[in-house]
């Protein structure tokens, strides 16, 4: 399926697409939990169980090869060791890869088509809170939305007073009892923010800073699913990190913290 008619194609007409090619090729009817892994949470889909299809993101309608670094192309089943069936998407897609919002939130959407009740986002984002260091996991309490768009379209509202599972959040703790929350404030990228962006969001209440996660929550709210949240801090924000910006950095971050994370979240799918 071309941009354009994907554009043109109903957004859950589209996500039921996808659901059937994902059932067909993988043999599986309907997925319980669905894991969008971001930088340096990849690992996580070896630790939760049998990984028993996988599937090239591009050859899924309405999905394509990642492009960001560090993300993986391909899209997983697998059977998780009480036996629930896991999707892991690692084919995410970001609002300013230009493609709409439609098409940033449409793994979320169709993982809700193919029967998830339960949504785990991740991600590797830049702390404003010094204390925590790059490789710390932090639980996402709530978000700011500072992308000036929304997955919903047209008059349809829906509550986010409690978006962020406090459930999922408790059976995290119940794994490591030191896990930290805090507020995740998405902004558009692909730059990073600058120092008085950082400052900005500090004191509209954010800890965390990235350029994923709150449109995909949102749609997946909307969807019916339980969604939670966990970032990597991979780096300390602009204006607070004595050092400039990469994303090299962020790669190598998430890749020393990546077996430690990887196994923690594993714990926390157990859990569920």
């Amino acid at each position: 399926m071309s941009t354009t008619e994907f554009l043109n194609t109903d957004p859950f007409d589209a996500a039921r697409n996808a659901a059937a090619y994902i059932a067909e090729e993988t043999g599986v009817d309907a997925h319980d939990v669905a894991l969008v892994l971001g930088s340096g949470w990849g690992d996580a889909a070896d630790l939760i169980g049998e990984t028993t299809a996988t599937l090239s993101a591009a050859e899924i309608p309405g999905f394509s090869a990642p492009a960001v670094e560090g993300h993986v192309a391909t899209i997983r089943s697998v059977l998780t060791k009480d036996g629930k069936r896991a999707l892991v998407l690692g084919a995410r897609t970001h609002y300013y890869e230009g493609k709409g919002v439609r098409a940033v939130v449409h793994g979320v959407r169709t993982a809700a088509a193919a029967g998830c009740k339960t949504l785990v986002l991740t991600n590797g984002c830049g702390g404003l809170n010094e204390n925590w260091t790059p490789g710390t996991p932090v639980l996402i309490s709530d978000h700011i939305n500072l992308t000036a768009t929304s997955p919903l379209e047209g008059a349809t509202f829906v509550d986010l007073t409690d978006l962020y599972s406090s459930r999922i959040r408790g059976l995290a703790r119940e794994v490591d009892p030191t896990l930290d929350e805090g507020v995740y404030a998405q902004f558009t990228g692909p730059h990073y923010e600058t120092p008085a962006e950082v400052q900005y969001a500090k004191r509209i209440g954010a800890e965390l800073v990235g350029m994923s996660t709150a449109l995909e929550a949102i749609a997946g709210r909307h969807a019916g699913m339980e969604v939670f949240g966990i970032s990597l801090v991979t780096n300390l924000a602009a204006g607070i990190s004595p050092v400039p910006l990469s994303h090299g950095e962020v790669l190598e971050a998430g890749q020393a913290a990546g077996p430690r994370i990887s196994a923690l979240l594993a714990e926390i799918i157990a859990k569920l």
